[in-house]
């Protein structure tokens, strides 16, 4: 779907609270870095938002929960309530709502730009009141400020070390026969994540729906969502995982046979964007959360999740590779959007 004209008159006005919020970002921080410190910024935060924040999100459940006791030690004063889902779930919720007077939700976190370029067509999305994206990767920020990236999660070919002994290195390699009946991937149905790339795999010229019916030819078993990938891979169920990165990455920190590869042909990846609803009981919250959100803390915080960061200045997770050494796909977003749906619909026809 691709976005119609927006008024800006939806922006919000600034608050205090952001200003002081802004300190957790390093802009304009002393020598000695006190202004960033927790303390300055906690109490920057108890002259500003206060009240319920609602938080619709695809996170795993204990990621979110770290999320909101960090965000919580900067601002106590504001108690934060999460519904967690995929984002197909998700959407179904907020279209339900939408119909019975109006989205319950203050902020959106959630997998994929197409859902957020939908989101923001159709009005749903205010204009973000946050000081600092100059400081993101520019390709996360959305051009006219509805919703911005807070992480890099690129989708990876996982392997179990114990039964593969020529693991592919590319998407194209996935479609060879000693790979047939062994791979398993997320279900676009379901997961964000997985919609997103096969969109992306459809446009991408050295693959497109050539490859994706020789894929579909190989049999893959089709799971919910990564985490059920991600686990059949280390059980061993499965050979072959598409799956984003930190699910394998986390596993094999735990001990599991599980590697992985960013494919040479291009690595797509979503930001699990944010952004603040039009119908937000508590925007103020909002804004300051998403701000909290891609502030170097934030990011330091996603890090050690094992997420790759939307700022240069927050590391990166341990055995993650620097992103200038990953082929990532930057595909044109509003394409992808207009053409998901379809591309869904597309996959799910071939498995029949």
């Amino acid at each position: 779907m691709l976005r119609s004209s927006k008024n800006p008159a939806l922006a919000i006005v600034s608050l205090a609270s952001l200003a002081s919020l802004a300190l957790l970002t390093g802009c304009g921080g002393s020598a000695d870095g006190a202004e960033n410190s927790p303390a300055a910024a906690a109490a920057g935060a108890e002259a500003g938002a206060t009240g319920t924040l609602t938080v619709y999100t695809s996170e795993p459940q204990a990621k979110i929960d770290e999320l909101v006791a960090a965000y919580n030690k900067f601002n106590p004063e504001v108690s934060v309530e999460v519904f967690r889902a995929g984002t197909g779930e998700l959407k179904t919720r907020i279209a339900t709502e939408k119909e019975t007077g109006g989205i319950q939700a203050d902020v959106i976190l959630a997998a994929d730009v197409p859902t957020f370029e939908a989101y923001a067509a159709e009005g749903d999305l205010q204009v973000l009141d946050i000081d600092n994206t100059a400081e993101l990767n520019p390709d996360v920020v959305d051009a006219e400020g509805y919703y911005v990236g807070t992480r890099i999660i690129p989708t990876v070919i996982a392997y179990n070390t114990t039964l593969v002994d020529n693991a592919p290195e590319s998407w194209a390699e996935l479609t060879d026969e000693e790979y047939k009946g062994i791979i398993a991937m997320p279900n676009p149905d379901v997961s964000g994540a997985a919609a997103f790339n096969t969109t992306v795999w459809l446009e991408t010229p050295a693959l497109g729906e050539n490859w994706l019916k020789d894929l579909v030819k190989n049999e893959p078993t089709v799971l919910e969502s990564n985490g059920p990938v991600g686990q059949a891979v280390a059980a061993g169920t499965s050979g072959i995982g598409i799956v984003v990165d930190y699910v394998a990455r986390e596993l094999a920190a735990k001990g599991s046979p599980i590697a992985l590869s960013y494919p040479s042909d291009g690595v797509p990846y979503v930001s699990q964007p944010a952004g603040v609803f039009t119908d937000a009981k508590n925007p103020d919250a909002a804004n300051q959360f998403v701000e909290f959100l891609v502030s170097k803390e934030g990011q330091e915080l996603a890090v050690a999740q094992s997420y790759l960061p939307v700022r240069d200045d927050a590391g990166v997770p341990e055995g993650a590779p620097a992103l200038a050494d990953v082929e990532l796909l930057n595909p044109d977003l509003a394409v992808i959007a207009e053409k998901q749906a379809s591309a869904v619909a597309k996959f799910n026809d071939l498995l029949k």
